[in-house]
């Protein structure tokens, strides 16, 4: 179960779209949308003529309607020709993913131990007849007797789950560590040790975030199929064997047993041997050494991601978006993977939040060399191909790169670990320690800059980022870069810097970079749109990754309604079902042709793709205000509202779902509507920034200036990210007569973000207005490097 923090808006199940449609003023995106409305009407004239973009292959095998449609089988028809694989599985934490109660299973102390958190005290039994029990507070905040049903997991860490009425399995949030106790193992202990959570609280084990219906099981079992049910609110949900098994992988494989078998009408399958995927990635390929660099080069280069793309449904943050995936399709044809988004990463790409490899693989200079998942790890056992230094030795020459002229480390220590400086890890629910593949050179120049993290303030926590960017600069005379250079670009875009519209456009335009970042940059892009960068639209939506071609049409949903049709109409005959639901969303309500012409057929389409993807997920409350949005756009209010009102039933704590229907009932002109949910939703989550700030705008629109104060105050507080919050509250300052109030608030806000142009602007101009004309010049002067910085000097 993930470790998911309080107010978070995304989840593993599914992301909201647009999290809040309330509008946050953007004086900057409108009038460079004035600017280059023209020139963009000439750009989508050229655009609309382009043929449909492709995407890279995967060596899925193409079905036949003509054979019969694989099934699932189950591992024991596997075993008597895979005997090796089979057992190489046995035990490994695939096997070990989920499995029934037993004495054999369950691994935490069942003999009456008692664990007591936020002054609860829990205890965990094991009965005459076998069964383990846990006695601990329910939905109610009142002890019960829990059957554990099911363990889930095994190492570092195992968890337990309960069967709840309604089909639900609920995973408890006390866990077992099943590290050796010379570790610190062998203990119960709570996944949110710090948050004092209770039964209302949105992280209790009880509540929808630690469902494993819908959080956890589809990465924990074979052919999972959730089978939610809307109507009554409850899950069917059934797979074909507990844990992660052979079809996990390799797809349903009764096909493939008729043609190994040679059963009746097997010649039909000969020119596939039944196989629904072909992982055949790394067949014939050889890894030739280059004496040069003490490097190896791929006989040839990787052409399809297919193995990749089997393991990333399960190791990658990302949304679902069908419920029909079969190992061996297109990823983004099934899920939608997340970009390196705050939150969940650091502006250089590493971890920050639990992403689950794939977003940080993407990054690595390894991948765009060719390598795949199997390189390094064994599929079957899941162990290292090699252990220690040796697995990344298998590439990189031992007397080039295993020595202290490289790593500037005694032999055998931390320091001259492969993996402790190129894939540093971060610790996840407590106890377990993931380390980042993104495998990157330490950039501790980076934590100076930015204040990101790096591998040598790891294990050298007592000394300074400035001490650690010396050492690395006297080590090899100089700042060594690494692939990944794209930090500043999203630092910059994140913090409101100016820089950032000459940085992001260089970052797009690098096609050598990771897709993965040009994206995330594409999905920044808006507010520095411009006449010199417009072609990065055509680039971007002609780009042969997907990932980057939804990026660029999400984008385009700033842009007027006219140019959006002219741009993103053609996405919706992408290849890719991610792209062609994202232009629905980015469509809806836009005229894009008369009613029966290809154009809205194909729009109309995508719409209900869109709606279907969003009902995979019909039990989260993200998924729900997705729908609202779109009906809401489409003008079906009646539907919209509906949508919103089922998010707050789903989770009375899911904040998004009040900002937007508040939204749109402002839509409505009913803002009186919208001010009642706000406030129903501050009873809910008192403490909600967002919240808070919506109520602050909706005061605003009401004339009611000194409540609203009040309000955007409490957003803006010292725990704000959002760089809006306090800009927002400070201008609301000025306009009540109090102008100093408001100089010290902007001083405030730009001690927390330093590189934002619109705080560092407003405090000048109140303090010339307020005749410190010294403080206002000083200021000045910091706007002006930012400006420098911005155009590269």
């Amino acid at each position: 179960m993930r470790n998911r923090r309080k107010q978070k808006t995304t989840t593993a199940a599914v992301q909201p779209d647009n999290p809040s449609r309330a509008a946050k003023p953007n004086h900057a995106l409108r009038l460079a949308v004035a600017l280059i409305v023209l020139v963009l009407a000439g750009l989508a004239a050229w655009w609309a003529g382009r043929p449909v973009p492709s995407t890279l292959p995967v060596a899925s095998v193409a079905p036949d309607a003509a054979l019969p449609a694989p099934e699932y089988v189950g591992r024991e028809s596997c075993g008597g020709c895979h005997v090796d694989e089979v057992r190489r599985w046995h035990g490994s934490q695939h096997d070990q993913a989920m499995q029934t109660a037993t004495a054999e299973t369950v691994l935490g102390d069942f003999n009456g131990a008692e664990f007591v958190y936020n002054g609860i005290a829990s205890r965990f039994l094991k009965g005459d007849d076998g069964r383990f029990t846990v006695r601990t507070d329910g939905p109610d905040g009142e002890l019960h007797d829990y059957p554990v049903k099911y363990t889930f997991g095994v190492s570092p860490l195992q968890q337990y789950l309960v069967e709840f009425p309604g089909g639900r399995l609920q995973a408890l949030s006390i866990a077992w560590d099943t590290r050796p106790q010379a570790d610190g193992g062998q203990r119960w202990f709570h996944l949110y040790p710090d948050d004092k959570v209770t039964h209302d609280d949105v992280l209790h084990w009880t509540r929808p975030a630690q469902n494993w219906n819908s959080q956890c099981a589809f990465c924990h079992s074979t052919h999972l199929e959730k089978n939610y049910r809307p109507a009554d609110d409850s899950f069917a949900t059934r797979w074909s064997e507990i844990d992660v098994s052979c079809e996990a992988c390799h797809g349903p494989a009764s096909n493939h047993v008729a043609w190994a078998k040679q059963s009746p009408g097997w010649q039909a399958f000969e020119k596939t041997r039944g196989l629904t995927v072909n992982l055949r990635d790394r067949a014939g390929v050889q890894w030739r050494s280059d004496p040069d660099t003490g490097n190896v080069r791929r006989s040839r280069p990787r052409v399809h991601d297919t193995e990749i793309e089997v393991c990333a449904p399960c190791h990658s943050r990302r949304s679902a978006i069908s419920d029909d995936y079969v190992p061996g399709d297109p990823l983004l044809d099934h899920f939608r993977p997340a970009l390196l988004q705050s939150g969940l990463y650091f502006p250089d790409g590493q971890i920050r939040d639990e992403v689950y490899v794939y977003g940080s693989f993407v990054q690595s200079r390894m991948y765009h060399a060719g390598v795949t998942c199997s390189d390094c790890h064994d599929p079957h056992s899941l162990e290292l191909r090699r252990p220690g230094n040796g697995v990344c030795l298998q590439c990189h020459a031992a007397d080039r790169y295993d020595t202290a002229a490289h790593h500037f480390h005694p032999p055998e220590s931390p320091g001259a670990r492969c993996a402790e400086c190129h894939m540093p890890t971060r610790t996840y629910m407590v106890v377990d320690a993931r380390h980042d593949h993104s495998l990157r050179i330490p950039r501790p120049d980076l934590s100076v800059a930015l204040g990101t993290p790096n591998a040598c303030n790891n294990c050298h926590a007592d000394k300074t980022p400035e001490w650690a960017a010396a050492q690395v600069k006297d080590w090899y005379g100089r700042v060594p870069e690494g692939y990944q250079r794209y930090a500043e670009a999203l630092a910059a875009a994140g913090e409101g810097d100016p820089a950032a519209a000459r940085l992001l456009p260089a970052l797009i335009r690098d096609t050598d970079s990771p897709a993965i970042a040009r994206a995330t940059a594409l999905a920044a892009l808006a507010p520095y749109l411009n006449r010199d960068n417009l072609d990065l639209i055509s680039l971007g939506l002609w780009d042969d990754n997907p990932l980057v071609r939804v990026a660029t049409v999400g984008m385009l949903q700033s842009l007027p309604p006219r140019l959006r049709r002219q741009l993103a109409t053609s996405a919706l005959q992408d290849r890719v079902l991610a792209v062609r639901i994202e232009a629905a969303r980015v469509l809806a309500g836009v005229d894009v042709g008369d009613p029966g012409s290809e154009q809205q057929g194909n729009l109309d389409a995508a719409i209900e793709a869109y709606v279907h993807a969003q009902q995979v997920n019909a039990e989260r409350p993200e998924a729900q205000v997705n729908l609202g949005n779109l009906y809401a756009a489409l003008g079906r209010s009646d539907m919209a509202e509906k949508a919103y009102r089922t998010a707050i039933e789903r989770n009375p704590q899911f904040v998004p779902a009040y900002v937007n229907l508040a939204d749109f009932y402002r839509g409505q002109a009913s803002d009186a509507q919208g001010e009642k949910v706000l406030r129903q939703a501050l009873e809910a989550v008192p403490d909600s920034a967002e919240v808070h700030y919506a109520l602050g705008l909706l005061l605003v629109r009401q004339k009611q200036l000194q409540a609203a104060i009040g309000e955007l105050e409490a957003a803006a507080g010292p725990g704000a990210d959002d760089p809006t919050f306090p800009y927002t509250y400070a201008i609301a300052l000025h306009s009540a007569g109090q102008g100093r109030e408001a100089v010290a608030e902007l001083e405030q806000a730009h001690e927390r973000f330093p590189r934002n142009a619109a705080i560092l602007t407003a405090l000048i101009n109140y303090l010339r207005e307020l005749g410190d004309t010294a403080s206002a010049d000083a200021y000045s002067r910091k706007l002006t490097a930012l400006q420098s910085s911005a155009n590269g000097n």
